[in-house]
């Protein structure tokens, strides 16, 4: 495979953003296989945002020629308190999480188990210490946000730690391209910032696109830009179940979410069910297909994003229409993971997230 095809992979939505394209680009010239790494918390249930809108930027990755490992990331979810910070707890989430990727991505992605980067490894502890002399309490403090925790909230002292944490793992794996969604952003920067510092290898920032919730967005606070903020605070969160369509929604219940959903009339920004026409049903079929009685205009066939986009501004597709439509199109996608979670064997892997309360 050429390198423009390569990038043409990398670079195809849902990426939203790439740091540096050039620097990608050198990358792509000089090695064929460059090392990937994406990191999640062991926290909840998986959703459209947490799940399929990764899981799709991955498998561009792995067509492109990329070795791309999943960290477990078990100690980072302990000192953010996920899973009542109970160690146990967050092991059997692990195991939950490393079958659903496993499933939607294939068998070409790799996991490691946080714990299993850091037990008996002087080098990665020794390597905290030397980040962390280069980084300030302020700069610390300014990358909280990417444990979905505000600048100004009361934190313990372990939390300090996490964005260096974070960044650690990256230099531990050896990483040539770090992704993440764009909550994560700051910590890649973080990252950036040390290696540069320290004359280490600088790792390539990937983000995707974060889809947004079912809810009203409104800015919280997580980013100093304006923009950036109001897509952080808006994304499917499981912390908020009204936001989010599981893996695990039935039918009945995806439609009912849709249902109750905010679509605002002929405005597509921050209009989230909008946004998901764009990055999850041109991403899984060639057109979008509205089903309507002909009392309010028959059926319609977009072929294009951009078609639909100028047909819904012009209000000639009515909200209620989407939300059937879309509802419809989402349930193709999650229907072959739903089922797969109905497995006996893999559906006592939720029994940890039904007995533990959830929280950010």
């Amino acid at each position: 495979m050429n390198i423009e095809t390569k990038l043409e992979l990398i670079k195809r939505p849902p990426t939203e953003e790439i740091i540096t394209e050039r620097e990608l680009r050198k990358l792509l010239e000089t090695k064929e296989h460059p090392k990937h790494y994406i990191g999640y918390e062991i926290s909840g249930i998986l959703h459209l945002g947490s799940l399929v809108i990764p899981g799709y930027k991955i498998r561009d990755l792995i067509e492109a020629g990329v070795e791309c490992t999943f960290l477990l990331a078990d100690w980072h979810s302990w000192i953010n308190k996920k899973l009542e910070g109970d160690m146990e707890k967050i092991k059997l989430g692990a195991k939950y999480l490393q079958e659903a990727f496993k499933f939607f991505v294939g068998p070409k992605l790799k996991f490691v188990l946080g714990t299993e980067l850091y037990h008996n490894n002087d080098e990665y502890w020794s390597r905290l210490i030397k980040i962390n002399k280069v980084v300030t309490l302020d700069r610390t403090r300014r990358c909280l946000t990417i444990m979905g925790r505000k600048q100004t909230e009361t934190i313990d002292f372990a939390q300090l730690i996490y964005p260096s944490l974070q960044a650690n793992d990256i230099f531990e794996l050896d990483v040539d391209i770090a992704h993440a969604g764009m909550d994560q952003r700051k910590a890649h920067i973080l990252a950036r910032e040390v290696a540069q510092k320290m004359k280490w290898k600088v790792p390539v920032a990937l983000h995707n696109h974060l889809v947004g919730g079912l809810i009203k967005p409104q800015a919280e606070g997580y980013d100093e830009n304006q923009k950036r903020d109001l897509e952080i605070s808006a994304k499917m969160s499981k912390s908020k179940p009204s936001s989010i369509i599981s893996i695990h929604d039935t039918e009945e219940e995806i439609i009912e979410k849709f249902e109750k959903g905010w679509c605002p009339e002929k405005t597509i920004e921050n209009n989230s069910m909008v946004d998901m026409v764009k990055h999850l049903v041109f991403k899984e079929n060639k057109v979008f297909e509205i089903e309507r009685p002909e009392k309010f205009g028959g059926n319609v066939t977009f072929e294009n994003y951009d078609e639909f986009e100028r047909e819904f501004v012009s209000g000639k597709i009515h909200p209620q229409d989407l939300k059937l439509n879309l509802a419809r199109d989402i349930n193709k996608i999650i229907k072959p993971i739903r089922e797969h979670f109905e497995k006996p064997a893999n559906k006592k892997l939720l029994d940890v997230f039904i007995e533990t309360k959830i929280t950010r």
